[in-house]
């Protein structure tokens, strides 16, 4: 498989209706290949592949290197398959925006139908989208959340984030089978060009905050308040990434009185806790380094090939004909391979090989 870097600029507009179209049909013959010939969790795992993904959104032939990459793409597969789910396995929730919100009725919908564990995924669902905005404070708004998965209770995600002053997007890639922990490097991978400054609490080395920030999280709230607000007399030092201007010692108090009348057991249970957002991790992550000597994480864990054109005219304009000349390919192809013609499959695969 080929890699590479892709920057993902925030672009306005959207994709014209012709192209969308276009982009449903050919993504839906391609997930229709990829699952006959490899199966469920193959899809999932080229799904939280980055460059892959990439690679399957250049195919269809949207802007190569912008943030609606992700969000087109995601909408083209999940509109693409719709109404084929029960026979491909593959079961997709989730979008841009109020669409994201809607997340677990559509997984409860969807699991009620095929006896996928509802339950389960929607917390998985959840969390993912927990760790990116609260967990990991890395400047990046949530914007996007599509959940892929199958009935067995396999998933994946890819969720993307939004700073409007870099106006740079990032893209979050997660996989079940990867992951062993949420709160401990549970990425796939993280694609952006940009670097900055970070609270980086579900790296490995902030292990020791995760576990010190339970415990405050046990201890009074009124306690918890006193102590934020010695810590605001203190003269931090300029670039330390965590304010005490972020700091509100009477809001915290108010959250945390929650912990304490319900103690976590551990991180994970503290970051999916209702009410824990990120405002209330960074008070916790500040008290556990100035007080407790225990330092988070600042690091930044952030670490892409054309067929048909792109909609905006780069490398070259989208050619219609040949957009469809390949959607009838590949149909033509699977229908085939139904009734036992594999010829066509097979050479693509050929194909494939001599290219990779």
């Amino acid at each position: 498989m080929r890699r590479g870097v892709a920057e993902l600029p925030l672009h306005g507009g959207s994709a014209p209706k012709w192209l969308f179209e276009r982009m449903r049909k050919l993504s839906r013959a391609i997930t229709q290949i990829i699952i006959e010939e490899y199966g469920e969790i193959e899809f999932l795992r080229r799904i939280s592949d980055p460059f892959w993904f990439q690679s399957l959104g250049c195919v269809l032939g949207f802007d190569w290197h912008s943030s609606g990459l992700t969000t087109t793409l995601c909408a083209a597969l999940k509109e693409g398959i719709r109404g084929m789910e029960r026979d491909l396995g593959i079961y997709i929730a989730g979008g841009k925006g109020k669409t994201s919100r809607k997340t677990p009725e559509e997984i409860e919908f969807y699991s009620l139908k095929s006896g996928a564990p509802g339950n389960r995924l929607v917390y998985a669902s959840r969390m993912a989208a927990k760790v990116d905005s609260a967990g990991l404070q890395d400047g990046y708004q949530l914007y996007h959340h599509t959940f892929f998965f199958t009935k067995e209770g396999e998933w994946a995600v890819v969720q993307q984030g939004m700073n409007p002053e870099t106006k740079w997007a990032r893209r979050y890639h997660w996989l079940s089978e990867d992951i062993t922990d949420f709160v401990i490097e549970p990425h796939k991978a993280i694609l952006c060009d940009y670097k900055g400054d970070v609270l980086n609490m579900v790296d490995r080395k902030s292990k020791k905050t995760q576990e010190i920030s339970v415990e405050i999280s046990k201890e009074p709230p009124d306690k918890i308040a006193r102590e934020l607000k010695k810590i605001r007399e203190l003269h931090l030092e300029a670039h330390h990434p965590i304010l005490y201007t972020d700091i509100d010692p009477k809001r915290i108090e108010r959250i945390l009185l929650k912990t304490y009348e319900n103690p976590p057991k551990d991180f994970e249970a503290l970051l999916g806790r209702e009410g824990i957002g990120p405002k209330t991790i960074r008070a916790l992550a500040l008290i556990s380094e100035v007080a407790y000597g225990a330092e988070p994480s600042y690091k930044d864990p952030v670490s892409y090939s054309f067929a048909h054109g792109g909609k905006d005219g780069h490398p070259y304009p989208i050619n219609r004909a040949h957009y469809d000349k390949s959607i009838e390919t590949l149909e033509r192809a699977i229908k085939e391979a139904k009734i036992g013609r594999r010829e066509k499959l097979d050479a693509l695969k050929r194909l494939g090989r001599i290219w990779m």
